[in-house]
Order: C-alpha cells, then sequence, then structure tokens
C-alpha cells in the first residue's frame, strides 16, 4: 500500500497535499502529514515512526476547502474498486484540486468568478500576453497589450484565483530584459495570490494555438476573431494544460474563446478599484463595496454577470444603451417585474452545472437542478411577452423552451434525489421496465428477509434474534452470546465477536445470492440510466448555456429596476460629447448605508445631501474642491466617479439628471497608505499613483484627486499640487474632466491664469466656535480648513485644542511668503465682496 502512496506521491507537485483513501479516511504521510495537520486543524499521529493525519471521507469537503482558502493544492488517491478481504484494493489519482481549477459546488463562492490566470512576456512580439480561465462557468479569453497597465486594470478586475507563470518568473523575465517598471506593475498582482510556475514550453504561442483548436474541436480560430500567431495563445495553452492536468483529462466544457481589447473597455486601474472599493470595501469584504450596492439578482449567475460588467464597461453606445433601455421597460411594470423575480429564484446555477457534467463531476442532484429551472421557463417566456418593449423581446427571444428534456427529466427523475449516485433510489419508479423488475426482485427479497427474521425468532425462542448485513460476509444470524444455548442444529456458524456470534443457513446464503445480484443489477441498470439522462441533457448544453445567459442579463436588469425604483434612480444620457453634468448627485454605497443605520437606530446623519456636478474637456474642465476636513470632500468626488462608471456598465444612476459624454478611464488618487514591504512610505504611493495618472490620462478620462502633495512639507507639497493642475490643465484647448479637492487654499488661485479651472468648496456654518457640517457644494473658495475644530469633535483634549489655537495664531502672524499670499487672497476676497475689480495677476513665486 505505501509503495501505491509514494508511486503517486512522486507525480505530484511539493506543495501539493495528497489524500489518500483507506477505507473510511483519507490519509496523509509524512511531510504531507505534518503540513495537513497544520493547515487543516487536524491531529498529527505516528504509526512505526512515520507521521499520519487522516480526515474521515464523508467529510473531507469540509477540509479541502480550507487547504484550498490556504492556498494549497490537495491531490485525491482514491480506492477504485470494491475492497475485497485480503487483496490489495486498486488506487488511482482522480483529481488535483487547486484554488483555481475548483469545479465543485461547495469550494466555489456563487456570486464571484474562479479565474485562472496565465501570463507571459512574449520575446517575438514584445508586450505583456495574458489569458484567463473560469473552469467553473468555462468563460475564456486570451489577451495581448504593447505594456502591462492597460491588461493590469483588466486582471486586478477578474481577482484571479490562481495565476500561471513560466518557471523561473518573474526573474526570468528580468534576465530576458523585461522592462522593470513592468515587472514592479505586476508585483501586487502577484502578491497574496497562489501563483504555480510550469515549464516555459507550455508557454510557446503556435502550441497554444493547437491546444485550444483541439479544446474547442476546430480547424482554425478565425471564426473567434482570433489570429493563430496572437501572442496570448501562449498563456492559453497553459491553462488548458494546467486544467487538463487537475482534472486528469482534458476539460470538456470549452467551447468559445474571445478576445480581449483594452481599448474596447472603460479601464479602471488597480488603485482606482480599490479607492473606488468597486470589488471590496476598504474592510476586504463585499460589503460595503459598489458591487454589494448595486446587486439585487436572486441568482448567482446574475450576481457574477455584474462582476464582469463592472470588470469590463463597454465603450459602445449601443450596448450601453441597450441594457439601459432593457431596465426600463421593466420599471415601468414593476408588478410584472417582480413575477418575473419569483420565478428566477427557483432557477439554478446553469452554467456551473453544465461544466461540472461536461467534465465528468455528476450527481443526480444536478439533473434535478436543471429539471427545477426547466419548468421555470414556459411561465417566464409567456410573462415576457407581456412587454412591448424591443430590449425585452429581443432578450425573451433568447430563453429557450426545452419541453422534450424537461418531460424526459419529469418523468425519470424521482422528486427527492441524492447527492451521490452510490446511493442510488434516483430514477423514478415507471421510467424503466427492467429497473422496475429489479427493484421488484429486491423488495420482495427483503420482504423475504424480514419475515424469515420473524419466523426464525419465534422457532428458535430466541427474541433477540436479528438477520444482519456487511459487506465482508453477506447476510447472517447474529445471536448474543446469553442466548447460544437455543441456537438450533441446522445454523452453521460464521464468527464470533465480542458479545455474540454470527451463523447462517442454506437457505440464507441462497436468498443473499438472489437478493445481492438483484441489488447489483438494478445499481448497474439505474447508473447506465442516469448516463443515458446525462447525455441527452448534455446535446443540448449549447442551448442551455444561451439560455443561462439570457436569463442572467433578465436577473440583473429586474435587479437594477428595482434598485432604481427604490432609491429613485435616474436613466442617465450618454453620448459622445466631452461633458459630464450630474444634477442632485448621491453616492450609491453611502446612501444605502446610512439608511440602513437610521433603521438600526444607530445615531449620526441619516439623509444624504445631493450636490449638482459640471465639468467638461474643453469648458469647465478642472475643478478646485475647498472645504474642512470631514465636509464630504472625498465623498462628493467619489460620488460622481462611481455614478459614472454605474452609467457606463448600463445601470441607472443616483441623481435627478445625468449626461455624461463617454468616458475612456477613470483615474483616482485618494486615501493614504503606504507599501512598506516594497520600500514606498506613503508620499512615494501617492506620487506613483499620481505619476501613473499624468502620463496615461487623455482627454476623454476622468480624474479625481484628493489632498495631492499632502504627504511632504507644504512648500514642496503646494508646489506639486500646483504643478499638477497646470499640467492637467494642459497648453492646449481641452483635458481630462478632473475633480481636485485639496486643502491648499493658496491653490484657489490658479483659476486667475488657467481658464478652464473653477473653485468651488464645500459649505459649512460656524456657531460658537464649532462648525456644523452642511454637505452642500457650492461655487467659490474656503479660506480655512477648520482643524482645529474637527479636532475638538474627535475629541482631543480641550488643553490641546486652546494650546492650538494660540501657535495657529501665531504661526500665522509671522511674516512669511505663505503667509503674505493668504494675505493676499483675503484682500482679494475684500474686493469681490465690495463690488470693486480685481485685474492684479498672481505672482506665486
Amino acid at each position: 500500500m505505501m509503495q501505491q502512496y509514494e508511486e503517486v506521491r512522486r507525480q505530484l507537485p511539493p506543495n501539493s497535499l495528497l489524500l489518500f483513501r483507506l477505507g473510511d479516511f483519507y490519509e496523509m504521510f509524512d511531510e504531507d502529514a505534518r503540513i495537513g495537520a497544520q493547515v487543516l486543524g487536524i491531529t498529527l499521529t505516528q504509526r512505526n515512526g512515520q507521521p499520519m493525519a487522516g480526515i474521515p471521507y464523508h467529510a473531507a469537503d469540509t477540509y479541502i476547502q480550507r487547504a484550498l482558502a490556504a492556498g494549497r493544492k490537495v491531490a485525491i488517491c482514491d480506492q477504485v474498486e470494491t475492497p475485497r478481504p485480503g487483496q490489495l484494493v486498486k488506487r488511482s489519482l482522480t483529481r488535483i484540486l487547486t484554488p483555481g481549477t475548483a469545479l465543485e459546488d461547495h469550494q466555489l463562492d456563487s456570486r464571484r468568478h474562479q479565474y485562472l490566470l496565465a501570463l507571459d512576456f512574449p520575446g517575438k512580439r514584445g508586450g505583456l500576453a495574458a489569458a484567463w480561465l473560469d473552469l467553473s462557468t468555462s468563460d475564456f479569453a486570451v489577451a495581448h497589450e504593447s505594456g502591462p497597465d492597460a491588461l493590469l486594470s483588466a486582471m486586478t478586475s477578474l481577482d484571479p484565483r490562481e495565476i500561471l507563470v513560466p518557471e523561473g518568473a518573474p526573474a526570468a523575465w528580468r534576465e530576458a530584459g523585461v522592462d522593470a517598471h513592468w515587472l514592479e506593475a505586476l508585483e501586487p498582482l502577484l502578491t497574496g495570490r497562489t501563483v504555480s510556475d510550469l515549464p516555459g514550453f507550455h508557454f510557446d504561442a503556435p502550441d497554444g494555438a493547437r491546444a485550444v483548436m483541439e479544446a474547442l474541436g476546430v480547424l482554425n480560430l478565425e471564426g473567434f476573431g482570433l489570429p493563430k500567431d496572437h501572442p496570448g495563445l501562449g498563456p492559453a495553452g497553459a491553462l488548458l494544460a494546467y486544467a487538463t492536468e487537475t482534472l486528469r483529462e482534458r476539460p470538456e466544457n470549452i467551447s468559445r474563446v474571445r478576445v480581449y481589447r483594452a481599448a474596447e473597455t472603460l479601464l479602471i486601474d488597480p488603485a482606482t478599484q480599490r479607492n473606488l472599493e468597486i470589488f471590496r470595501s476598504s474592510a476586504n469584504t463585499r460589503e460595503g463595496s459598489l458591487l454589494a450596492a448595486m446587486d439585487r439578482a436572486v441568482t448567482a449567475p446574475g450576481s457574477r454577470l455584474l462582476e464582469s460588467y463592472l470588470a469590463a464597461p463597454p465603450l459602445d453606445l449601443d450596448t450601453v444603451c441597450g441594457r439601459q433601455q432593457c431596465v426600463g421597460e421593466l420599471l415601468e411594470a414593476p408588478a410584472v417585474a417582480g413575477e418575473l423575480q419569483d420565478y428566477l429564484r427557483c432557477v439554478r446555477d446553469i452554467p456551473r452545472i453544465l461544466s461540472r457534467l461536461r467534465n465528468r463531476l455528476r450527481n443526480p442532484r444536478e439533473l434535478g437542478a436543471i429539471r427545477d429551472t426547466l419548468q421555470q421557463l414556459p411561465a417566464l417566456r409567456e410573462t415576457l411577452a407581456a412587454f412591448d418593449g424591443p430590449a425585452l423581446a429581443a432578450l425573451a427571444g433568447r430563453i429557450g423552451e426545452f419541453a422534450d428534456l424537461r418531460q424526459l427529466l419529469e418523468k425519470s427523475l424521482h422528486e427527492d434525489l441524492p447527492n451521490q449516485l452510490q446511493e442510488g433510489g434516483y430514477i423514478a419508479d415507471g421510467h424503466d421496465d427492467e429497473l422496475d423488475r429489479l427493484r421488484s426482485l429486491t423488495r420482495d427479497s427483503k420482504q423475504w428477509i424480514a419475515q424469515l427474521e420473524a419466523e426464525e425468532a419465534a422457532r428458535t425462542g430466541i427474541k433477540k434474534l436479528r438477520i444482519r448485513f456487511n459487506n465482508a460476509f453477506g447476510y447472517f444470524f447474529e445471536i448474543t452470546k446469553a442466548n447460544l444455548h437455543l441456537v438450533p442444529d441446522d445454523y452453521i456458524r460464521k464468527q464470533t465477536t465480542v458479545n455474540s456470534e454470527r451463523f447462517y443457513t442454506p437457505a440464507l446464503k441462497e436468498k443473499e445470492k438472489e437478493i445481492l445480484h438483484a441489488d447489483e443489477k438494478a445499481v448497474a441498470r439505474e447508473e447506465r440510466l442516469f448516463r443515458d439522462i446525462v447525455d441527452q441533457v448534455l446535446e443540448q448544453a449549447d442551448a442551455l448555456e444561451a439560455t443561462a445567459a439570457a436569463l442572467a442579463e433578465l436577473d440583473l436588469f429586474i435587479g437594477w429596476a428595482v434598485l432604481a425604483r427604490e432609491w429613485d434612480y435616474c436613466r442617465p444620457e450618454l453620448d459622445e460629447s466631452d461633458t459630464l453634468e450630474v444634477e442632485a448627485g448621491r453616492h450609491p454605497v453611502v446612501e444605502q448605508t446610512m439608511r440602513a443605520e437610521r433603521m438600526k437606530g444607530l445615531p449620526g446623519e441619516h439623509d444624504f445631501v445631493p450636490n449638482d456636478t459640471t465639468l467638461s474637456s474643453g469648458g469647465e474642465q478642472v475643478a478646485i474642491i475647498t472645504g474642512p476636513n470631514m465636509a464630504g470632500k472625498s465623498t462628493y468626488i467619489r460620488q460622481v466617479a462611481l455614478i459614472t462608471l454605474m452609467a457606463q456598465v448600463g445601470c441607472w444612476v443616483p441623481a435627478k439628471r445625468c449626461r455624461v459624454g463617454l468616458v475612456d478611464r477613470i483615474f483616482s488618487r485618494v486615501g493614504a497608505s503606504d507599501e512598506l514591504a516594497r520600500g514606498n512610505s506613503t508620499f512615494m504611493v501617492e506620487m506613483n499613483e499620481t505619476a501613473n495618472i499624468l502620463n496615461n490620462a487623455t482627454d476623454r478620462s476622468l480624474i479625481i484627486l484628493d489632498e495631492i502633495g499632502r504627504g511632504t512639507s507644504t512648500y514642496d507639497g503646494l508646489s506639486i499640487a500646483w504643478a499638477v493642475v497646470e499640467h492637467i490643465h494642459g497648453a492646449g484647448g481641452a483635458g481630462p474632466r478632473t475633480l481636485f479637492a485639496t486643502h491648499y487654499h493658496e491653490l484657489t488661485q490658479i483659476d486667475r491664469q488657467l481658464k478652464r479651472v473653477r473653485n468651488f468648496c464645500v459649505a459649512v456654518k460656524e456657531w460658537n466656535d464649532r462648525i456644523i457640517f452642511v454637505r452642500q457644494v457650492v461655487p467659490g473658495a474656503a479660506d480655512r480648513s477648520y482643524g482645529i475644530q474637527v479636532a475638538r469633535l474627535a475629541g482631543l483634549p480641550a488643553t490641546v485644542i486652546d494650546r492650538a489655537k494660540a501657535i495657529l495664531a501665531k504661526l500665522e502672524g509671522e511674516d512669511s511668503s505663505h503667509n503674505l499670499l493668504r494675505l493676499r487672497m483675503k484682500e482679494r476676497k475684500e474686493r469681490a465682496a465690495r463690488g470693486e475689480p480685481d485685474d492684479s495677476q498672481l505672482k506665486l513665486f
């Protein structure tokens, strides 16, 4: 048996745990046992000096999930034949589970994709090549860009569970001359995720093209818009090789591949995804993110579709407007939309079920889930027919009926189904005459056994006589030792145990053969029928997937209609202009959080104050926003970015009116963080993110900047902030639409030099040396930050507050260039209040 173990162990990578089936347990040995005990929280034991650790077979799923969550790979070596006494059972490696290739339902988050990503820097074509595959849904894509920045946005939003790289990477990439900046940009993506390396030949593009064609069953890739020499085919081949290794067979659920093109989507760099809390909140949870705030889907595919939409917002107006139209049509008929949503609650996760069936992971409940889904389709199609709009009519046309398949599943399956084939009893009575006959034989025989037990108890006078069964000895009479004197002469002793003895008779053995033969034939017949039904389901798998995709869209759009109705959202107008106009806009996440806190009776503000925004690349391009700490500057600039993103994925938005000229990229520099492990201070992180913005923004981009330059001295910070605004404004007639929040009130004077800059401030009210936040953004500039008042609100001791006031008064009285500038600003404000003209030019230096 240990020879079997060692032979399998040699086939596996060193960072995997081998679970070796021994009866009712999975055992680990040697180093696997030591690591497994620590990772899984189980007891480490020894036998003859050999470390061992085991988990019960029936509880393996829980422990496997724990290992995967820890980034470990788990290899399963199963018994592949029925154990026989005195013989070594045959075992085989049946599956290697990794974080990126898990398929079983309990190993997946139903609302999230499960991407496996492969990437490489191909030498001949240069740039970055990548491919990603969600084995659980068969979503498969390839990409190639000249630099990593554009692809990094997409790869980060995918949040891959596992990443494949060539052996030796990233050191091998560095030796091959890949730009150090590119490798540094990739480092955050690789950090904290499971990274697996493969031999470099797996990333060869020609071999990858052959592997992809073989997986798709095609002679060329032209029908997918993919040339044979696309650099992304190298990583795609690596994905397929890895999936084949872990499944132990080629994946059978891949039927299409798509080409990702960064130029066709709104790009959101990793820092902005984090700063805007699009997919995860600052607490690194789904709750509190934009994704959670927008998700009203009632099915898992609907939630995953939202994740995909946010990861790649389209730049095509027709696509966006088509989504908006569906939401609008559903919004006009809330009762009917609610009825549709009720039907959708009974729809199961068809894409993942089909992926498991195609990859030979099959159980009766999966077929039951398909049956339950198909039963909802007639009512869904009929209800959708009540809508007159063209958008929903087109969606309804994509939903199949599958009447024959539904009838087959209804007729052939029991209502309540077991989770394992071995449990039997899943094929309904009346579906197959031969199975019914075999079951009848089994039932009759078991009745005979029960009757024999009663008769023998009466004949022998042994009231506790029982007929038992096990795989080793079959059927036998079990008689306690206290009753052995009553055993008749025709009983033949079989085995002695601690408290009883076991006997049999020739008649019992004859009936045993009859029962077991009928049982075996019934089990074999039922499994054969099950495979036939699965084959008939898979014959229509492509059509079922198409219907599932349409149902996911319907679910998502109904959820958006519910969201729009509940929160009074408007339909944004999208066009090719350079305008961004928002009337009475609100932060989609903060608004929901405030209402939730009010419902819980928590103290604080509970009504969100809406604000307007007007930006234009060639007009009011840059808005400088000043105001006290905690007044709401950061919330305001973030809400503008989130409204823009929501509009461009096709959702309605939290505003009274909204117009968005298509945005190609959203950039942000907000918040404070450091990267000490990479040797970067808070200020260095801020400058890196600012450099990325200034080097990549276009006139169609949207930029939000918060407190640029605050991580260094006042003069250095102000100088950098001033120069950044000048760069964004540019010397031409247009530039990226920008919101710039700052405490450098001197910066508000820049509007006198740059014609497309406007000043705004967040209004506050003063009372008894205290401030009241009104959260309203109004034209004009603030001349104070009220930092000491905010410090009082935070609970600083009164002695500290009083001392801070005294120091502030002294500093403001000093004759420094900083204060002279502030005096000029004050004089300018006073002249404006008196209505006097101010033609003087600001001289900062």
